[in-house]
């Protein structure tokens, strides 16, 4: 996947596409790769890099949503739970199992959460990942042996799923690629071309080149996550807002505050929300919040109450009280929540559902939702688009469609196991020229030949694209992150041939961007 080759196929192309999706995230990925998958003529354009935003700052979680459950909110759960199943098979590089402890308090009805968790294991049916249980104070704490035991009676374990999500965007936009489509980062929609009243292709710059590019779709899919009321005012600039953006913050801290392989999920907060703690990549995931925002920004940043609720909260739970010098990178999200008619609920009681919307000019918006259903939300997006284009009817393929790296039975815990089958490529590189190998930073376990790997196949462009969602080295340790950035720029330039000075700027902009992840 190469970003010249997307550049020169776009300007060749003197025919209307069939579908334009606009958006690199979850939505805009599942949506595209539908429409690809069809045989639908698809291009995406992304203003940024592939799940810039939302997309790579979730929790890590593929789930059905225990908390959704215990809403009522069934449908959704069912939804979920199938769609886990399913890309549990479509990507197995990706997704593993991830067990969770309810720790059960003197204070929690651990019955209830018994009954809910075995409702949860019914609803997953034949795609569920395992039966939920009942353990023992001592079965609890062989577990995660860093649990206050004061008060503690014991644990419910169940299990859920967990990803990388960024990685996964990487992934499916080389998916993109290999069913056909077009997939652009760096190339932001600046308005929407219209003939009588009805949109027919999107202006879009080209934010390397700073060239315009006027492009013809017969069916223009808004999949814009936070943004998509930007877009839709392109269309209308007096409708409606259509989004409530809700904050969400994370917290790493280091593996020995919770040093097994188990994670814990927290069902009631003080706010009402749940809470986990989760290992990944050899870290501690701790989260999350849900504070409404006004404004939606590609690089939200966390509130110093947000901060001291998750610290609170772990250590209730932890022997160990985390602060804020443990924590070794903090990352804000924002949901692209579908604003219900009643303006006064509480962000963590919107329901996760998605929602397909079509405008009088024909302009096709998918608001809501979330990783875990990306597959359903762009199944259920591409079969409205294709009627308002009047494409031909094709059955949808991707409930099957394996992706890229699918490599099954794979190591979670081994080296390069998130690249899945192009580990091999990546092996190759490093027999070749063994320097390649060696860690850039002894805090974080990326090689220079994944930033030779980012660079030369999956269309990374700047440093942030490397540390950030390539590999995962600023969410994980960003003060080893700034570290790396020169190093990091050094083999970006040679390899996609960029002038010393933008190694320079590079350098400055990661190390600027970075100090937001920073809590001194």
């Amino acid at each position: 996947m190469n970003r010249d080759d997307m550049i020169t196929k776009l300007e060749a192309c003197n025919d209307v596409w069939d579908c334009i999706v606009i958006g690199g995230g979850a939505s805009g990925l599942g949506t595209a790769i539908e429409a690809a998958s069809r045989g639908y003529s698809c291009l995406l354009l992304e203003q940024s890099d592939f799940a810039k935003g939302t997309s790579s700052r979730s929790t890590k979680l593929i789930h059905g949503g225990v908390r959704y459950l215990q809403q009522g909110d069934v449908s959704l759960v069912l939804e979920a739970l199938h769609e886990r199943g399913l890309l549990r098979q479509n990507a197995p590089h990706l997704v593993s199992n991830q067990a969770f402890i309810v720790p059960n308090y003197e204070w929690w009805d651990g019955p209830f959460y018994r009954v809910g968790l075995k409702v949860y294991d019914m609803l997953a049916g034949k795609l569920g990942l395992g039966p939920s249980k009942s353990l023992s104070k001592k079965e609890t704490l062989a577990a995660i042996p860093t649990l206050k035991t004061g008060g503690l009676r014991g644990g419910i374990m169940y299990y859920d799923g967990q990803f990388d999500d960024s990685r996964l965007a990487v992934n499916l936009a080389q998916t993109l690629d290999e069913q056909g489509g077009t997939p652009i980062n760096y190339m932001k929609v600046t308005g929407l071309l219209k003939s009588k009243g009805v949109v027919v292709g999107v202006t879009a710059r080209d934010m390397e080149k700073d060239r315009d590019h006027e492009i013809f779709g017969r069916v223009v899919v808004n999949a814009t996550g936070v943004f998509a009321d930007a877009i839709v005012k392109m269309d209308d600039p007096k409708a409606t807002d259509m989004i409530r953006p809700s904050q969400g913050v994370h917290l790493i801290l280091g593996k020995d505050f919770l040093p097994g392989d188990t994670a814990i999920m927290v069902p009631h907060t003080d706010d009402g929300r749940v809470l986990f703690a989760v290992p990944w990549l050899g870290k501690v995931v701790v989260g999350t919040t849900d504070t409404p925002v006004e404004k939606a920004s590609l690089e939200p940043r966390p509130l110093q109450e947000e901060v001291e609720f998750i610290l609170k909260t772990a250590g209730h739970y932890l022997e160990k009280m985390p602060t804020e010098h443990d924590v070794l990178s903090v990352f804000a999200g924002l949901r692209p929540l579908a604003a219900p008619p009643e303006g006064g609920t509480p962000t963590k009681e919107i329901s996760r559902s998605h929602k397909v919307l079509v405008s009088l000019s024909g302009l096709v918006t998918l608001v809501g939702g979330k990783w875990t259903t990306y597959r359903k939300m762009g199944e259920d997006t591409m079969s409205k688009a294709a009627l308002v284009a009047g494409l031909d009817d094709r059955p949808g393929k991707t409930a099957n469609l394996r992706i890229h790296g699918w490599l099954k039975n794979i190591d979670v815990g081994g080296f390069l196991h998130s690249y899945g089958s192009d580990a091999i490529a990546i092996q190759r590189l490093i027999r070749n020229n063994p320097n390649l190998g060696e860690l850039i930073d002894p805090a974080v376990s990326v090689t220079r030949a994944e930033v030779v790997w980012a660079a030369r196949t999956e269309m990374a462009r700047t440093v942030e694209d490397v540390l950030s969602r390539r590999t995962r080295a600023l969410i994980l340790d960003a003060r080893a992150s700034v570290r790396m950035a020169p190093e990091v720029a050094k083999i970006m330039a040679k390899e996609l041939r960029f002038s010393r000075k933008w190694q320079k700027n590079q350098v400055k902009t990661f190390t600027e961007l970075a100090r937001g992840y920073l809590l001194d």
